[in-house]
Parts: structure tokens; sequence; C-alpha cells
């Protein structure tokens, strides 16, 4: 097999970006999974008291993963599916 063969055979995985930074996941994640699973557990801070938060109940209920998903303000990242090429701002004023 050649060079070109082998690496052409290497499964890229797909990626979004989160604040402009690349962020692999895994086919069928959440955002929230994704950001967990690279090791990042808090992505915004509370509007009162600058908390950091990020995944609680990871159903959708309490609201503590939102972030900006393609411009979109105030989406959950715990429900929203991640997709290559989206692009997630995280921080401050997600909760507006």
């Amino acid at each position: 097999m050649t060079r070109a063969a082998a690496e052409t055979d290497v499964p890229i995985a797909p990626a979004f970006t989160v604040d402009g930074e690349p962020l692999a996941f895994v086919p069928g994640q959440t955002l929230a999974a994704a950001l967990v699973a690279s090791g990042r557990v808090a992505w915004r801070t509370t509007r009162g008291g600058q908390r950091p938060r990020g995944v609680f109940c990871g159903i959708g209920v309490c609201y503590d993963c939102l972030v900006t998903v393609d411009g979109r303000r105030g989406q959950r990242a715990c429900l929203v599916r991640a997709r290559a090429g989206m692009a997630v701002t995280t921080g401050e004023g997600d909760d507006d």
C-alpha cells in the first residue's frame, strides 16, 4: 500500500468550532457530550456571581449548558446534536 493510500484510509473525525477552536466529535454526540469528552466541564458563568456552569441535568431541563450555535443564542448544549462545521460560542450572555 502506498503512503497516499494509507493516509486516505484513516477516518477523519468530524469537527465543529468552539470559540474559534476546532473540536472533534463522535457522530451522534450532543455538543455537551463533545465538550465534556474534550475535558471541558464548564463553558459559561452565571450573570450573578460569575459561577461556572456546564452540564448539570443533561436532559434539557435546567438551562445550565447554554451556548450560542450558528448565531442562535440560548441553545441547550445537552440537546443539540453536533454537526460538522457548526460554530459554537460560549460564555457570558448566553442566558439572556
